[in-house]
């Protein structure tokens, strides 16, 4: 018995109130999977009415249809529609179109699902930088900084961070920084 660590007995385990014993996966909301033909079609649906230049019902449509259950394909298919309605909005538009938004039945949840876009718009790197060894570039900290972002690359990188950063500002000037923690603390992702 004197061989025995105490030190390293994980005492968490054997209390049934602890949080090292709660399952994870009943925080996770139930979604309906979503197959990526089905985001497709969603997503040619959105374009034409965009192209039938009511780019609000086609930033409500890409919203309310968000598919939460797709996969990575989809979601990233979905997200480059949304980015798409985006940049087809004006500036000059974008209040007056929040507003609406926001004061409609479910506008919180939808300006909620924006921000989840303009979030998931700004985490995504430039397409060429994710790649090979050549992006390594030693920093004088001993760091290695890997494929840094591009955002003024030749693929317009440049114009989709400034809108996503443009509809940000607009959207925490309307709904607040609430938004923020709830599509931070929110599981289900886009």
């Amino acid at each position: 018995m004197a061989d025995f660590n105490w030190r390293t007995l994980n005492i968490d385990a054997l209390d049934p109130e602890s949080a090292y014993n709660f399952d994870l996966t009943t925080l996770t909301p139930e979604v309906q999977p979503v197959s990526s033909s089905d985001v497709q079609t969603l997503s040619g649906q959105v374009r034409q009415i965009l192209r039938g230049g009511n780019a609000e019902a086609a930033l409500r449509g890409a919203l309310e249809n968000a598919p939460y259950g797709a996969d990575e394909q989809g979601k990233a298919m979905h997200l480059s529609v949304v980015t798409e309605v985006l940049g087809q909005i004006r500036q000059a538009e974008m209040t007056p179109l929040l507003q609406r938004m926001y004061k409609d039945d479910g506008g919180s949840e939808l300006c909620d699902t924006l921000m989840k876009y303009l979030y998931k718009g700004m985490g995504q790197g430039h397409p060429s930088s994710a790649s090979g060894s050549k992006n390594l570039t030693p920093q004088a900290t001993g760091f290695s900084q890997v494929g840094g972002r591009n955002f003024g690359g030749g693929e317009g990188g440049g114009q989709a961070m400034s809108v996503f950063l443009s509809w940000h500002e607009k959207l925490v000037e309307m709904v607040g920084p609430g938004s923020i923690v709830r599509v931070m603390s929110d599981r289900r992702t886009v």
